[in-house]
């Protein structure tokens, strides 16, 4: 999937604008966003719901509206709500929309991997919120679609459950399937996506695979008895470094340059060595992906 230049506008606002972006063949894109970003919007044009203002838009090669017949047979989409008639029982709407699919998945098969084999005569309102995301995704997959877009996809899911539609997704893609991912669940995107783009105001903002967006391992954390002397414990340090201790008894240093090298790990445990301190818990981390999105995008509510 390939866009140039997106735009796309509702009457005096922009919605997109200017938006790039290139997602390869058999990886999880992730296309992350505050509320307003756009994300939606790009979305909705690229599935071919929504038609561009400007720009280019090619998906599997073919313009999504001009080409919509022979394109939308390669795709599946998941809608994060709505869509399903209420009172049509799970295993029935499955059932009923295989015979639009020339080759579709056993919707057997489908009940049992999202976990519905027991509620398949249960109408869709009287499903759970998570159900109902996991007969959505289902519904998604079951044409064979060398294209998915996933909207959302745990929304509302246990943990249990949200863990088995993670293990969907990694199988789809090593059958070759592209995913296109929209969520607000970092730790989502993080796990499952090759691919990460973040937009804001419909611009792209950072490009990226997960670690090249969060960088190497820059922070130390460890803990200790509460009220240590930072301010000495940084004069042993690399000049540059910075420290502090919140809440009480837990602290974090970063390094200049971004990685932890062998050094400072050995000037910090003998400081703490010369004052009689015992470290615990000592960790190096990088970065989060949560870190990145707040850095890029701010930390104010959006509507």
């Amino acid at each position: 999937m390939e866009l140039a230049g997106l735009v796309k506008r509702y009457g005096p606002a922009t919605a997109v604008d200017g938006l790039s972006l290139t997602a390869r063949r058999g990886e999880v894109t992730a296309i992350l966003g505050p509320n307003g970003a756009g994300k939606t919007t790009t979305v909705e044009v690229c599935e071919g719901y929504r038609r561009a203002d400007g720009g280019t838009v090619r998906v599997l090669g073919l313009d999504p509206v001009r080409d919509a017949a022979a394109l939308k047979p390669r795709l599946g989409v998941m809608l994060q709500a709505g869509g399903i008639p209420p009172a049509v029982p799970a295993g029935e709407y499955l059932s009923t929309l295989s015979r639009f699919h020339v080759k579709p998945h056993d919707t057997a098969w489908l009940l049992d991997i999202a976990g519905l084999t027991a509620h398949a005569k249960t109408p869709y309102k009287r499903l759970s919120g998570g159900q109902q995301q996991r007969l959505s995704l289902a519904a998604a997959v079951l044409g064979r679609p060398e294209l998915v877009f996933l909207d959302e996809p745990t929304a509302g899911m246990d943990p249990q459950a949200r863990h088995a539609t993670w293990d969907l997704v990694t199988a789809l893609r090593a059958d070759g399937v592209s995913v296109i991912l929209t969520t607000h669940f970092m730790e989502e995107a993080e796990r499952l996506a090759d691919h990460v783009v973040i937009i804001d105001h419909g611009r792209t903002v950072a490009d990226g695979s997960p670690v090249s967006l969060t960088g190497s391992a820059g922070q130390l954390r460890f803990r200790a008895e509460p009220g240590l002397d930072l301010d000495s414990l940084l004069a042993a340090l690399p000049a540059g470094s910075a420290g502090k201790e919140s809440p009480a008894g837990r602290y974090l240093i970063e390094v200049p340059g971004g990685t932890v090298q062998p050094a400072l790990l050995a000037a910090v445990t003998a400081w703490c060595a010369d004052r009689g301190v015992l470290p615990s818990s000592l960790q190096i981390e990088s970065r989060t992906l949560e870190d990145v999105f707040l850095e890029l995008t701010g930390r104010d509510l959006r509507g």
